[in-house]
């Protein structure tokens, strides 16, 4: 319903003015993995594709946000606009492969990309930093000035995150979201009907993962860390996980699951001895 998200929306904008700091970049997480979980939706929710690599293009944008805010600017949008185009490069590279496969043939062979993504990440430190991960990325900067509050800096991220959820929505709501539905429920049918069913797949294989991609981009200027975990099985697992608690297809519903866990990880998790960490 627009009307309960603009009022979502509005909520979200108006919190870190009551909330401490923790509990604002608790919120900033949230919309980071919220919007990978939406975009993870696109293709589980959607299309019928489940991945257990989407992490892999999440990490990719992330990495490629953090090379260019060191090297370069960490001047809004630049590291946002490089980590979307990176997360669409690797999916784009790698998802000519994937959607040739389907249902537990196509999951594993995500799985096999985002891992050897993962040991990439582990082994080649001049880009990476290796295990120690991609350290001492610039705050982001907003007309010259850097974004150290953190009220500023979930901002940044609340306004990229509404932009992209708006793309996810559109698209889905869109006739080439129609024909992914199509596809999702009778491919062969499609296929009949004269749909390129690889196309669409593809499309929309790649433009998960530029999403995914502008959601690591948001990760390194929230966090100003990238390590290989990032790209990892865990962070896909935890991606689906989310997409399942909300319900795949609900757009919406990945973003509270995503929630879910991160309370339960960061907030809840500590008093429970390590015993609620994700």
């Amino acid at each position: 319903v627009p009307g309960v998200s603009v009022l979502a929306v509005v909520v979200l904008a108006l919190a870190p003015l009551f909330l401490a700091p923790f509990a604002t970049n608790t919120l900033s997480r949230i919309l980071v993995f919220g919007l990978l979980a939406v975009s993870l939706d696109l293709l589980v929710g959607v299309s019928g594709l489940p991945s257990l690599g989407h992490a892999a293009y999440f990490g990719i944008g992330a990495y490629a946000a953090g090379w260019v805010s060191i090297n370069v600017t960490s001047a809004i949008p630049v590291p946002l606009i490089v980590g979307a185009i990176a997360g669409a490069i690797g999916a784009a590279a790698t998802g000519w492969i994937t959607v040739r496969a389907h249902g537990v043939f196509f999951l594993m062979l995500t799985l096999a990309i985002g891992e050897l993504l993962h040991q990439l990440a582990q082994t080649w430190e001049t880009a990476t930093g290796g295990a120690n991960g991609m350290a001492g990325i610039p705050p982001a900067q907003a007309g010259g000035e850097p974004l150290l509050l953190a009220g500023f800096v979930y901002w940044y991220v609340l306004a990229a995150f509404v932009v992209g959820f708006a793309v996810v929505l559109v698209v889905s709501k869109s006739p080439f979201g129609a024909a992914l539905r199509g596809i999702r429920d009778n491919e062969p049918r499609m296929r009949a009907l004269g749909y390129s069913t690889r196309v669409y797949k593809y499309g929309v294989f790649v433009l998960a993962g530029s999403i995914a991609g502008m959601a690591g981009a948001l990760l390194a200027a929230q966090q100003r860390l990238v390590t290989p975990a990032d790209l990892g099985f865990a962070t896909a697992a935890l991606a689906l996980l989310a997409v399942i608690i909300g319900g795949a297809g609900s757009l919406w519903g990945p973003v509270v699951g995503a929630a879910v866990e991160i309370i339960v990880r960061d907030a809840i998790g500590p008093s429970l001895d390590g015993h609620g960490a994700l």
